[in-house]
């Protein structure tokens, strides 16, 4: 149960700055890709234009909360392993050294 709320736990936090990533960048890049070339007329139904950029935006910021999650579950699948690794090697007990010869009688 542990291993799955750690797990759970990593892809929220990805999923989470995927969509502030995604919301903070896209709106720069979609004014970039949709800015007509210097020189250029151009004649539009902005309601539907409006409409557009709104859904590219919304697509953009499911993108990338999904890569937010998808790259944090695998990072926290690395994490959970190394550290199940790290227990493992400190549940082992020593082993013993050599028995030494006793002084001869």
């Amino acid at each position: 149960m542990a291993t799955l709320k750690t797990l759970l736990t990593f892809i929220l936090l990805g999923a989470f700055l995927g969509l502030a990533t995604a919301s903070y960048v896209g709106p720069s890049f979609l004014e970039w890709y949709n800015t007509a070339p210097l020189g250029a007329q151009t004649v539009c139904d902005l309601p539907k234009v409006i409409q557009g950029i709104t859904a590219s935006l919304l697509r953009y910021q499911v993108y990338g909360t999904l890569i937010g999650a998808g790259t944090f579950l695998i990072l926290g699948i690395v994490f959970v392993v190394s550290r199940s690794k790290k227990q493992k090697r400190m549940q082992q007990p020593p082993t013993p050294p050599p028995a030494q010869p006793g002084p001869a009688v």
